[in-house]
């Protein structure tokens, strides 16, 4: 454990994805408690910059493209802010080359950080086990640092009013009362071996509304319109559709507002627990235990095989991806039942 002299600023480095950033999110809420007049810079992939901006804490949003170009111009500039400390939770060359080329001295990692990384880590912080989640991998870190993490790990966003002002529009337009109770629904995800089939989440849609639940709100970005419109199309009650409706910035005042949401393993699954919304999500080749939603008062449902949990994007099994297709809707349906949030909204 390292006991450093209070950062003036601190540059904290992690692009991508979503889930990883709400994990990384608990770190910079003790950086914040231990040095409360540190400023803090986030460096994140230009996509994810909105979302990054609404995270309590972060004093400014470094964003940055996809180029190899990008990444060194950004760099470059990076240096000039003179900071006293950088977090690359990143763990990747190119990371942790844009944290040396910052000229910082004290440039914090992980010790078992990928493509080489670690030698350019003044300080390296070794990871006991994988198996662990990844809010307290990166919680290490601030251990490491001297920074006390006691108490559940903190997740904070900033909702602007002018967020639920928007939202509240999109909703009335679409004729339901967003402070009333519904529930969300995200049926896509990056990995196609981490997306459940359409045809069963439009079995827990019709289910549900048979008992009363819902409105039921298909929820995703603008790539994602095609997988909401199939399930839409399979299910025999209303859905409403926000698919390519809201933007990523959205998307933690959105979730606040849902009794509960039912996922694949994705990112909106991490910022629904981030602002204490239940969770019912379905989970196939990767493992809860690593990245699973944080926190009590999840249901995490998964067929067992001895090939999962696998971590990949192609499935071998001899029944395609029956890690996930062994879920039943009567079990989702179950799950969302049996949380006191949605018992309210049966009618």
């Amino acid at each position: 454990m390292t006991s450093m002299i209070e950062p003036r600023r601190i540059l904290f480095i992690k692009p991508s994805s979503l889930g990883d950033i709400v994990h990384a999110m608990p770190v910079v809420a003790a950086f914040k408690q231990r040095w409360p007049s540190a400023h803090l810079t986030w460096l994140v992939k230009r996509q994810w910059a909105d979302i990054v901006q609404r995270i309590d804490g972060v004093d400014a949003v470094w964003p940055v493209d996809p180029t190899l170009a990008s990444w060194v111009g950004q760099a470059l500039k990076l240096r000039a802010q003179r900071f006293d400390l950088v977090v690359d939770l990143q763990g990747l060359l190119r990371s942790a080359l844009v944290a040396r080329m910052t000229g910082c001295a004290q440039r914090v990692g992980f010790a078992n950080g990928r493509e080489g990384s670690p030698r350019f880590y003044s300080q390296r912080v070794a990871v006991p086990t994988t198996e662990m989640h990844a809010v307290d991998r990166y919680l290490s870190v601030a251990v490491a640092l001297g920074v006390s993490v006691d108490g559940a790990p903190q997740f904070r966003f900033r909702l602007p009013s002018q967020d639920v002002t928007t939202l509240r529009d999109l909703f009335r337009r679409k004729d339901i009362d967003m402070d009333a109770p519904w529930v969300a629904m995200n049926v896509s995800a990056r990995w196609p071996t981490k997306r459940w089939p359409a045809a069963s989440f439009a079995a827990v849609a019709t289910q549900l509304a048979a008992r009363g639940i819902g409105p039921l709100v298909v929820i995703g970005g603008p790539d994602e319109r095609e997988a909401s419109q199939q399930v839409r199309s399979l299910t025999a009650c209303p859905v409403v559709d926000l698919a390519g409706e809201t933007s990523i910035g959205l998307l933690p005042a959105l979730l606040s507002k849902a009794c509960a949401l039912i996922t694949n393993d994705s990112g909106p699954m991490h910022v629904a627990a981030a602002v204490g919304t239940p969770v019912v999500s379905l989970f196939g080749p990767t493992s809860a235990v690593r990245t699973g939603p944080y926190g009590a008062g999840h249901t995490v449902l998964t067929h067992d095989l001895s090939c999962r949990p696998c971590f990949s994007r192609v499935c071998r099994n001899a029944i395609p991806m029956e890690c996930l297709t062994a879920i039943s809707p009567e079990q989702v349906v179950a799950a969302v039942v049996a949380q006191q949030s949605c018992r309210a909204v049966s009618r």
